[in-house]
C-alpha cells in the first residue's frame, strides 16, 4: 500500500483527533480574547476575531495534515491500522487462502481498536453532511437576497464612486442592508422613508461606511472560517464577535465629529428599526443587525464613543496576535497524534509474502499471501543507507572509509565488533556502521533522502519522546514499509529512476551480498531480521520477521522481488536467512517460466 493509500486508511480517525483539537483550540482562543476583552477598544478590532478563527482552523490542520511531530509533548496515541488489511484474519497453514494473495477476511471482535474507528468514520461522515448542509444554508441565503433585490426598484445616488453599491428600495420589513461581495447592493426598506432625513442620511451613510471600510471581505472570510468549522461552537462565537466589532467600527466613523443631538437620532433610528426588522442573513451586513440584548451596549457606546487612541490600538493588536501565537504553540506541543502501528493482533499470526515484479515493464509476476502488511524494514534498510552514503559522499568505495569499532556501539554479533567497511558493513549488516551514515547525513538530509525515495510510511522520526529518528527509525521502530512497497522501491533503484549519482547506483550494487543460481541469474539481495510485535506492542522473543529483498538479472531481463515471513523463531537460522534461502529456491524454480 502507498504512503497515500496509508493517509487515507488514517484519515477519519486523524480528523476526529483534529477536530478534538480544535474544540481545545477554540475553548483556549475564546477565553484569551475574553481575557483581551477587558481591554478598552478590543471590541473594535476586527482583526482579533478574524484571527482568533484563523488559528483555531491552524490547530485543526497542523493534526490533520502529515508533518514533522517533533514538538509534541504528549506520547501518541498508539493505534492499529484503519486499512481492512490490518485486521486480516492469520494466514498460515490452517487458514484458507486468499484469492490473488489479498489479506483474509478481518475477524469480528478482533481489533481493540474497531470501535474507535466506527465513531472515526462516523464522525466524518456527520461532518460532511453538516458541511454540505451549512453550504446550503449560505447559498439559499444568498438566492433570498437576490430575490428580495430582484422585487425592487433602483434609486439614484448620485455623487457616489462609480464602483459604489447599487441602492435598491425593497417593500419588505427588513434592515438597511449590504450584500455582495464581488458586486455589493444596498438594500433600502421603504419604511425607512417614515424617518427623518437627518436619521435616513445617517442610516444610509453607515452602511456605505461598511463597503468604504471592505467589511464584506471580512465578513465573507469570517463566514467561510466558521462553514469549514460548522461544528465548533467557538467560530460562531468568534464571527458574531467580528460582526459586533465591525458594527461598533462603522457607528465610530460614521458619527465622527457629529453633535450630541445627532447621536441620540441615530440611537433612536436603531431601535426603531430593531423593532421592524426580520432576521438578518449571515452574509449581509445590516444597520440593525444586533439582538435586543446587545442593543444597549451599542447604544451606550453611541451616546458616549471611546476616544480614540491609536497607540493604545496598536499595544492591543499586539497582544491579541501574542496570545493567538501563544494558543497554536500550544496546540503544537500538546496536539494528539497517531503512532502509526499494525495492530499485533493481526500481524502475530503466522504468514508469508513473495512478490515478484518486472523491473522494465512493472508487470507483477507473482503475488504470494499478505503482501501489504506495513513492517520494520530491520536491515534490509541498509541498501537506501548505501544509496544515501554513496550519493553524499559519505562512503568512498568498497572498502573506504573504514571505521573502528567503539565500545558502546550495538554489538549483538561477533563480526559487528571489528574494524568495518562498507563492504564487510552491507554482508554481516552491522548496525552501528549504519548508524554512523546516517548520523554523518544529518536528521534534515537523512528525512529529505527517505522522501525523495517515497520508502514506507516515510516515517523516520523513531520512538516518540526519544529523538533516535536518524539512528533508530528503521530498527523496529517508525519506519515500516510492505513487501509491495519494497518492490516499487527496489524497481526504482534496478531502473535508476531516484535522483542519484551513478557511483551511488554503481558502489551499492558492488557491495550488496550476490548469489549465481544455477540457470546463470545472478541475485541481488539483502536480509533483514526483527522481533515480532506482541499484544501490548513490545517485542515478541517467540516470533521473528524475516525479509530477503533484491533483484535476480539474466541478460536484458531483470526481476525485482521481496519476501517477507512472519514464523516461530528458530534457533538454528535468523528469519532473513531462512526468508533468503526459501526466495532462492523459488527463483530457481521460476525465473526461467516467468
Amino acid at each position: 500500500m502507498t504512503g497515500f493509500a496509508q493517509l487515507l486508511d488514517q484519515l477519519p480517525l486523524r480528523f476526529l483527533l483534529a477536530s478534538a483539537g480544535c474544540l481545545a483550540a477554540g475553548l483556549g482562543v475564546w477565553g484569551a480574547t475574553a481575557l483581551l476583552r477587558r481591554l478598552p477598544g478590543v471590541a473594535l478590532q476586527r482583526s482579533t476575531w478574524l484571527l482568533g478563527q484563523a488559528t483555531v482552523l491552524a490547530c485543526f490542520l497542523v493534526i490533520l495534515l502529515p508533518h514533522s511531530e517533533r514538538l509534541r509533548l504528549v506520547p501518541p496515541i498508539d493505534v492499529a491500522d484503519m486499512a481492512p488489511s490490518r485486521a486480516a484474519a492469520p494466514q498460515g497453514p490452517t487458514a484458507r487462502p486468499a484469492v490473488g494473495g489479498a489479506p483474509a477476511a478481518a475477524v469480528p471482535g478482533a481489533d481493540p481498536a474497531s470501535w474507535l474507528t466506527l465513531v472515526a468514520q462516523a464522525w466524518l461522515l456527520a461532518y460532511l453532511l453538516g458541511f454540505g448542509h451549512a453550504v446550503l444554508r449560505l447559498l439559499l441565503a444568498r438566492r433570498m437576497l437576490d430575490s428580495l433585490a430582484a422585487t425592487g426598484s433602483r434609486l439614484p445616488c448620485p455623487g457616489q464612486p462609480a464602483r459604489a453599491p447599487v441602492v435598491i428600495e425593497v417593500d419588505a420589513p427588513i434592515s438597511p442592508m449590504l450584500f455582495g461581495l464581488l458586486k455589493p447592493r444596498l438594500l433600502l426598506p421603504q419604511h425607512l422613508r417614515g424617518f427623518d432625513a437627518a436619521q435616513q442620511q445617517l442610516i444610509v451613510e453607515h452602511e456605505l461606511m461598511h463597503w468604504r471600510r471592505r467589511d464584506l471581505q471580512w465578513l465573507s472570510v469570517g463566514i467561510v472560517l466558521q462553514t469549514l468549522l460548522w461544528f465548533n461552537p467557538f467560530m460562531r462565537m468568534l464571527r458574531s464577535s467580528l460582526s459586533w466589532a465591525q458594527e461598533l467600527g462603522c457607528d465610530r466613523d460614521v458619527l465622527r465629529s457629529r453633535s450630541p443631538a445627532q447621536r441620540k437620532a441615530y440611537a433612536a433610528a436603531l431601535v426603531a428599526q430593531l423593532r421592524l426588522q426580520h432576521a438578518t442573513p449571515k452574509t449581509a451586513l445590516a444597520f440593525g443587525g444586533v439582538c435586543a440584548s446587545t442593543l444597549a451596549a451599542r447604544i451606550a457606546l453611541i451616546r458616549e464613543p471611546s476616544p480614540a487612541h491609536p497607540r493604545r490600538a496598536r499595544v492591543v493588536r499586539i497582544l491579541a496576535i501574542a496570545a493567538l501565537a501563544c494558543v497554536f504553540a500550544a496546540s503544537l506541543a500538546f496536539q494528539p497524534a497517531l503512532a502509526r502501528r499494525s495492530a499485533p493482533t493481526a500481524t502475530q499470526a503466522p504468514f508469508s509474502c513473495t512478490v515478484m515484479v518486472d523491473a522494465a515493464s512493472g508487470e507483477q509476476l507473482a503475488r504470494e499471501g499478505h503482501c501489504d502488511e506495513r513492517v520494520t524494514p530491520a536491515s534490509t534498510f541498509n541498501i537506501p543507507v548505501a544509496l544515501m552514503g554513496f550519493d553524499s559522499g559519505i562512503l568512498k568505495d568498497a572498502r573506504a572509509p573504514v571505521l573502528p569499532f567503539k565500545t558502546g556501539y550495538p554489538s549483538y554479533n561477533a563480526s559487528w565488533r571489528a574494524d568495518t567497511d562498507p563492504s564487510s558493513w552491507l554482508q554481516n549488516s552491522v548496525l552501528w556502521y549504519a548508524q554512523q551514515v546516517t548520523t554523518g547525513l544529518g536528521a534534515a538530509r537523512f528525512h529529505e533522502y527517505v522522501q525523495r525515495f517515497d520508502y514506507g510510511n516515510r516515517d523516520v522520526g523513531g520512538d516518540p519522546g526519544k529523538d533516535n529518528g536518524t539512528t533508530q527509525s528503521w530498527v523496529g521502530s517508525s519506519l515500516r514499509i510492505s513487501p509491495l512497497e519494497q518492490v516499487s522501491f527496489l524497481r526504482k533503484v534496478a531502473n535508476r529512476d531516484l535522483p542519484l549519482s551513478a557511483h551511488a547506483y554503481d558502489m551499492t550494487t558492488r557491495i550488496m551480498p550476490k548469489r549465481t543460481l544455477a540457470n546463470g541469474w545472478e541475485v541481488v539481495g539483502k536480509t533483514g531480521t526483527a522481533p515480532g510485535l506482541g499484544r501490548d506492542g513490545n517485542d515478541d522473543a517467540t516470533r521473528q520477521y524475516g525479509w530477503y529483498v533484491g533483484w535476480a538479472k539474466k541478460g536484458q531481463r531483470t526481476v525485482v522481488f521481496a519476501r517477507l515471513v512472519l514464523d516461530a523463531k528458530q534457533e538454528s537460522a535468523m528469519g532473513g536467512a531462512r526468508a533468503r534461502e526459501a526466495m532462492l529456491r523459488q527463483l530457481t524454480a521460476r525465473l526461467d517460466v516467468l
